[in-house]
């Protein structure tokens, strides 16, 4: 068996948040931030829909160690300037980086 872990898709109607346990340092930033959308002790324990995507987005990219990501789906409302998996638009030229 290999050391490498997959990552898991919890999908949501407008927000999909997967996670990759092997990256996971439990700080407990997901939890703290939002009880209601990840808890360890549910099954599933991430329910994206538990709260409105922009505030899920926000508090999965406090996540440290880069465990958790997410993406919204193509039809959901996002904030103004956000990409689909939350980081800025891109540039025309297709470099998020550019100015």
């Amino acid at each position: 068996m290999s050391g490498a872990t997959a990552k898991k898709a919890y999908e949501g109607r407008s927000i999909t948040v997967t996670f990759e346990a092997g990256l996971c340092r439990h700080a407990a930033e997901c939890v703290h931030g939002l009880p209601e959308v990840f808890d360890p002790a549910r099954r599933p324990w991430i329910l994206p829909d538990g709260a409105d995507a922009d505030r899920v987005a926000e508090v999965v990219g406090r996540c440290p160690s880069g465990a958790l990501e997410y993406r919204f789906a193509a039809d959901a409302p996002r904030v103004s300037g956000q990409g689909p998996s939350g980081g800025p638009e891109p540039s025309p030229g297709g470099d998020p980086a550019a100015p």
